[in-house]
């Protein structure tokens, strides 16, 4: 709905703006030995440009922050995980091995199940919370003499808290996308940048053409980055499961 609402009030200014320019064309016309004016359409050209940069430069911005919270997001969690494992070596000999399987069955659940569903910009299931559950339920230490392993115990929960906090920025991250305004607006403003270019000053050289080519080529260039890290968790840019598979294959 908010982007409708955009669309609407941009198309009613622009409509404004035309109707202005029909009203003063119609109640005060040109004198014959009146020259056009051109400094106010390279003025206009200029203006689109340099909005359309500033666009430009914050949707950049925005996904880049998406994406690098993700992976630091990532790399906390198999951090914290991996500390999990280690502090089982401290716990009850009944209960190390179940410790490690646990939290090696959650790290392939993420990397073989979560992450392609992230990629595909699915949502998650409650599978991994279940896994996360169970890890927790078998670091538990209900009876025990001595204090190491009590130490260890409570160590082990504090790391599943961070896995815990890590796991709900991830998923945050996953569904985080690019405003649709942003996206509205980037396509406009290059439609806009481009088409100036040919209404003004664009005549039939070598060196336009190559202006025109380069400036086309950079302006998709650019929204097809922003496309791509617009993916947190992409096959090109996204954040990547390595720190799993580091710490766990």
């Amino acid at each position: 709905m908010a982007l409708l609402e955009t669309l609407v009030v941009v198309l009613g200014v622009a409509l404004a703006a035309a109707l202005s320019v029909f009203a003063k064309t119609r109640l005060f016309p040109v004198g014959e030995d009146e020259e056009p004016r051109e400094d106010v359409a390279e003025y206009i050209a200029m203006m689109v440009s340099v909005l359309y940069a500033v666009v430009l430069g914050l949707c950049l911005v925005s996904v880049w922050e998406t994406r690098s919270a993700a992976a630091d997001h990532v790399q906390a969690e198999a951090s914290a995980l991996h500390q999990t494992y280690l502090l089982a070596d401290a716990l009850p000999l009944a209960q190390r091995q179940p410790v490690r399987d646990a939290a090696r069955t959650y790290a392939s659940h993420v990397v073989d199940v979560e992450w392609p569903a992230m990629a595909g910009r699915e949502p998650l299931d409650a599978a991994g919370w279940t896994l996360l559950d169970q890890l927790r339920r078998a670091g538990e230490v209900t009876r025990s003499d001595r204090v190491s392993e009590q130490i260890a115990a409570q160590e082990m929960l504090a790391q599943l808290g961070y896995v815990d906090d890590a796991r709900r920025g991830r998923e945050a991250a996953a569904q985080e996308r690019l405003s649709p305004v942003l996206w509205t607006g980037l396509l406009i403003g290059g439609v806009l940048t481009l088409a100036f270019m040919f209404l003004f000053g664009i005549k039939r050289s070598a060196t336009h053409v190559v202006m025109v080519m380069g400036l086309s080529g950079f302006i998709a260039f650019t929204v097809l980055l922003i496309h791509q890290l617009d993916s947190p968790f992409g096959e090109l840019l996204g954040a990547s499961p390595d720190a799993f598979t580091r710490y766990f294959r």
